[in-house]
């Protein structure tokens, strides 16, 4: 499994495509925005798209998604069906952020905690990580010891929780109880920032410690 990331919008979101060696099959992972961006970078691998993953339902993490799902004739999947309320307020949120106003949508497919999603022969478990938003998911990787947590953990920090239906208690249970339970030597790919690892947020982290927060 190859990992390229395309920062996004002004936010910097880190979009993820995840390419599959043996299949040349792609995924793209929270598409925030800047689609002309994204295509351009995509196509210069020279990879078939074959699906669109999000991990929850907030601007900059879907901002993209219609356009390059039109692109490339692919379905939305993800997340949690509790994200729905998100997707329908998206003019709200493109209005709060200063973004040009898109038309709410809904993926073609909500998942839920244990489904599995296929990108070429690559598998993604995923885990149902509420706090930062209520249906917020994460997509693990075994064999490559890899994570792609979207906003529910970063390098020395966590994900807001005063936006409408988050919750702080939450969210640290989803880290402790689903993140924190995978191997040390995960690699935890962030939706802003740099890459961490399970095991250093694990002994450093100071949100989920207790020391801040």
């Amino acid at each position: 499994m190859k990992v390229h990331t395309i920062p996004v919008t002004p936010f910097m979101q880190n979009c993820r495509v995840i390419v599959c060696n043996e299949t040349n099959k792609a995924a793209l992972v929270d598409p925030g925005g800047d689609p002309e961006k994204i295509a351009a970078f995509v196509d210069s691998l020279d990879v078939e798209v074959e699906k669109i993953l999000l991990t929850h339902g907030h601007l900059d993490h879907v901002g993209a998604s219609v356009v390059l799902k039109n692109k490339y004739n692919v379905e939305i999947v993800g997340p949690h069906k509790d994200e729905q309320f998100w997707f329908d307020a998206l003019p709200m949120q493109c209005q709060m952020f200063g973004f040009p106003i898109m038309e709410p949508f809904l993926p073609d497919t909500w998942l839920e905690e244990g489904d599995k999603v296929a990108v070429g022969k690559i598998d993604l478990s995923v885990f149902l990580c509420p706090g930062h938003t209520p249906g917020h998911v994460v997509f693990y990787n075994k064999p490559s010891s890899s994570v792609f947590v979207g906003d529910v953990l970063f390098q020395g920090s966590i994900g807001r929780t005063d936006f409408p239906k988050g919750d702080g208690p939450t969210l640290l249970n989803s880290i402790r109880e689903k993140l924190f339970t995978l191997p040390d030597e995960t690699v935890v790919l962030t939706g802003h920032g740099n890459e961490t690892t399970i095991g250093i947020e694990k002994r450093t982290n100071p949100f989920v410690s207790g020391r801040f927060g």
